[in-house]
C-alpha cells in the first residue's frame, strides 16, 4: 500500500471507510482521508464543552489517530453531518401495548427509529397469546410472533438502500403461552431474517430445569377476555411494577421446554439466552428501571427507550515490542484513553439526534454510555499469549479493570465538572452489587461527589469498525482464521469481495516472513466451548452493561455437551449465552466463499 493509504494497511479496510464512514457533503464535495473523518467527529463533540473546547477537540483526535479508540460505528458516521442521524447504534423500544393502537404506534416508534440509523431491540411479551380472543373487537389474537413477521418487514423495507443492514431484537419471557411459538420462529430460513431472537429465562426457570419440575405458562388475567378458569399465579409481568394476578394457559416439563430452546439453538443458532434476572438484580438502576430487552447484540441492557452509546479501545496499539521477549502492554496509556474516551461518549449524549423525544429523556436522565475493548485475541498474540490460556485470563481481566476504574473516575471528575445524571439516587446507587465491587475510594468518591454516567462499560462486537481498524480481532472474540474471503456491502444487492488477513498474522508475516505460525496464534473453531466461557467470564466482573460473545460450536458437538454449555454460564453469573454452531438455515458465520450470514447480528454487523 502507498504512504497515501496511510493508516490502511489493506484494501477492504479502506473499502469499509468509503462505503460507510466517509463523509461527501450535499454538494458532493468528499472527505478525503480519514483523518479528515476523525477530524469531524473531534471537533462536533468538542463543541459540547463550554470550556477549552480547542483542548479537548485536540484530546478526542489524539485517541481517535491511527485507531487506538473505536468509536461506535453510528458516532463515526453521523458526527457533524447535515443529514438527521442519531449517534447511538441501537435502542430499545417502549412497551408494546397489547391493542391495535398500542401494536402500531410501536411499530411507527421503531420505523421513526431504525430511519434514523438506530437498531431497536423490542419485547413482545405484553402482546396476548395465539388463540386468546381480543376484548374490544372479540377476534381471536394472531400472538406475538405474527406482529413480529410486521417489524420485519418494515425494517427490509427501510433499509431496502444503502450499505447497513438492519437489526433488531426481540425477546420473550420463558413463561408466555407462545415462547415454544417463539423459540421456533426462524426455523424457516425466510422468517424473521432481521430479527435476533432472545429467550428472557427467569431464576425460576432455571431452577425448575434443574430439580425436573413443572413449568407453567401464564399471561395477566387483567389483558385476557373471555372466560376465565384455571389457576392463578402472581408474576411481575415485564412492563408492571408490581407483580398481578396471571391465569396459567398450559403447563409444560420444565426440562422439556429447556430442551427444545437448546435443540433450537443447536440447530438454528436461535434463539440466545438473556438470564434476566440476574441482568435486574445486576442493574446499577434496578431501583428505578425495569428491564425485558436488550440492543441486537445484547451487550447494553435497557429499560423503555433506553439508548446504546458504544465506543472500544483497540488493545493492539497499546502493545510495545510484539512478538518480543521484552513484548508488554502499556496500562498507563490504556488508562488515559478510556478517561479521554469517557468524556467523548457523554458528549454524544449531548451531541447526538433522537429519533424520540424519549429517548433523548432517557438518555440524558441516566447517560448510560458503553466503553469496552477490541483486538483483544491479537493483543495477545502479539503477547505470546494462547487465547485459551490462564495468563491470558488473568491480563484480560486486569485490562478490563483498567478500564473500569479509569472510566467510573472520570465520570466522578465530570459530575463534579458538570453534574451528575439526573436519576442518580446516591443510596440506591451505592447499594448496587456492582458498585459495591468497586475499589472503596471509587465508592466514598461517588459518594461524595455523585458520578455522571449511571452505566460506564460494555464488550460490543466491534464487526466492522474492527475491519476498520485494519482487521483486528473483534470485540473480546478468538480470531476467525488468518486469512479468508470477505464480501462487503457496498450498496443494497451489491457486495464486492476482498481477501482480508487478521491483524497480527499480518504483522508476524511483515516481521517474520510467511512461515508457519507459532503456537499462540489459536483460531475460534480450535477452542472449546469453555474456553470461550472462560475468557467471558474473566470480564465480567468489570463489565457493568453486558457482553457480546458468540460461542462457536463445532459441527459435530455432542447435544448432551451442548447443552452444559448454557447451564455452565449461568452457573458462573454471566447475563446471556449466545452460540453459533454451523446449520443448514445460518450457514457458517463467515467462510472462504461468502461473508454473508442470514444471522443479523453476525461478526459483520455494521452498527457495532
Amino acid at each position: 500500500m502507498s504512504k497515501d493509504n496511510f493508516p490502511f494497511n489493506n484494501d477492504v479496510s479502506r473499502l469499509i471507510w468509503e462505503s460507510k464512514y466517509r463523509y461527501q457533503s450535499t454538494d458532493g464535495e468528499k472527505e478525503q482521508t480519514i483523518r479528515q473523518s476523525w477530524q469531524r467527529v473531534a471537533a462536533y463533540l468538542a463543541q459540547v464543552e463550554q470550556n477549552q473546547s480547542s483542548y479537548w477537540q485536540d484530546q478526542f483526535y489524539s485517541i481517535l489517530d491511527n485507531f487506538h479508540f473505536l468509536p461506535g460505528g453510528r458516532i463515526l458516521a453521523g458526527s457533524g453531518v447535515s443529514e438527521q442521524l442519531t449517534l447511538f447504534n441501537c435502542f430499545v423500544m417502549g412497551d408494546i401495548e397489547d391493542s391495535i393502537d398500542g401494536i402500531f404506534d410501536a411499530l411507527k416508534e421503531s420505523a421513526l427509529t431504525m430511519q434514523q440509523g438506530g437498531g431497536v431491540g423490542c419485547d413482545f411479551s405484553n402482546l396476548r397469546p395465539q388463540g386468546s380472543q381480543a376484548k374490544r373487537v372479540g377476534s381471536i389474537a394472531s400472538g406475538p410472533v405474527s406482529f413480529m413477521r410486521i417489524w420485519d418487514s418494515m425494517c427490509a423495507t427501510l433499509l431496502s438502500t444503502g450499505t447497513r443492514r438492519g437489526a433488531m431484537m426481540a425477546t420473550l419471557r420463558c413463561d408466555h403461552p407462545d415462547i415454544e411459538q417463539f423459540i421456533t420462529a426462524k426455523q424457516d430460513p425466510h422468517e424473521l431474517r432481521h430479527f435476533n431472537l432472545s429467550v428472557l429465562v427467569s431464576d425460576a426457570f432455571m431452577q425448575a430445569v434443574e430439580n425436573d419440575r413443572d413449568w407453567p405458562l401464564v399471561f395477566p388475567l387483567a389483558h385476557l377476555s373471555g372466560p376465565h378458569g384455571g389457576k392463578i399465579v402472581q408474576r411481575h409481568w415485564s412492563s408492571s411494577t408490581e407483580a398481578e394476578d396471571c391465569q396459567i394457559v398450559k403447563v409444560l416439563k420444565a426440562r422439556q421446554l429447556w430442551d427444545k430452546l437448546m435443540r433450537a439453538s443447536y440447530d438454528y443458532a436461535e434463539p440466545g439466552v438473556l438470564f434476566i434476572d440476574r441482568i435486574n438484580q445486576m442493574n446499577n438502576l434496578s431501583g428505578c428501571e425495569h428491564i425485558s430487552a436488550t440492543n441486537p447484540c445484547g451487550e447494553i441492557p435497557l429499560p423503555a427507550y433506553g439508548a446504546c452509546n458504544l465506543g472500544s479501545i483497540n488493545l493492539t496499539r497499546f502493545v510495545n515490542e510484539p512478538y518480543n521477549a521484552l513484548a508488554k502492554l502499556d496500562f498507563e496509556a490504556i488508562s488515559q484513553t478510556a478517561a479521554i474516551a469517557t468524556r467523548l461518549m457523554d458528549n454524544v449524549i449531548d451531541a447526538s439526534r433522537y429519533p424520540l423525544t424519549a429517548q433523548q429523556q432517557q438518555a440524558h436522565n441516566t447517560r448510560r454510555i458503553g466503553l469496552g475493548i477490541s483486538g483483544l485475541a491479537d493483543t495477545l498474540i502479539m503477547l505470546g499469549l494462547p487465547y485459551d490460556s490462564e495468563a491470558a485470563q488473568h491480563l484480560a481481566a486486569s485490562i478490563m479493570q483498567t478500564i473500569c476504574y479509569a472510566a467510573y473516575r472520570t465520570s466522578i471528575q465530570l459530575a463534579k465538572e458538570k453534574g451528575s445524571f439526573p436519576l442518580l439516587n446516591k443510596k440506591q446507587y451505592l447499594a448496587a452489587p456492582f458498585i459495591k465491587s468497586l475499589p472503596k475510594p471509587i465508592q466514598q468518591e461517588i459518594a461524595e461527589s455523585g458520578i455522571r454516567n449511571s452505566h460506564l462499560t460494555a464488550i460490543a462486537p466491534t464487526g466492522t469498525i474492527s475491519l476498520l481498524a485494519n482487521n483486528i480481532s473483534s470485540g473480546l472474540e478468538p480470531v476467525f482464521d488468518w486469512q479468508y474471503q470477505r464480501q462487503i456491502l457496498i450498496e443494497q444487492g451489491h457486495y464486492e469481495t476482498l481477501t482480508v488477513t487478521d491483524y497480527a498474522c499480518r504483522l508476524w508475516q511483515e516481521q517474520f516472513g510467511k512461515d508457519s505460525l507459532p503456537g499462540q496464534f489459536i483460531e475460534a473453531r480450535s477452542l472449546l466451548p469453555m474456553q470461550h466461557l472462560k475468557m467471558q467470564a474473566a470480564l465480567q466482573p468489570y463489565i457493568d452493561n453486558a457482553i457480546s460473545k458468540t460461542i462457536n460450536i463445532p459441527q459435530d458437538y455432542d447435544f448432551e455437551q451442548y447443552k452444559d454449555v448454557y447451564l455452565q454460564a449461568y452457573q458462573m453469573g454471566l447475563k446471556g449465552c449466545t452460540t453459533f454452531r454451523p446449520n443448514p438455515v445460518t450457514g457458517s458465520i463467515l467462510t472462504t466463499t461468502t461473508a454473508e450470514a442470514s444471522h443479523c447480528c453476525s461478526i459483520d454487523r455494521e452498527a457495532d
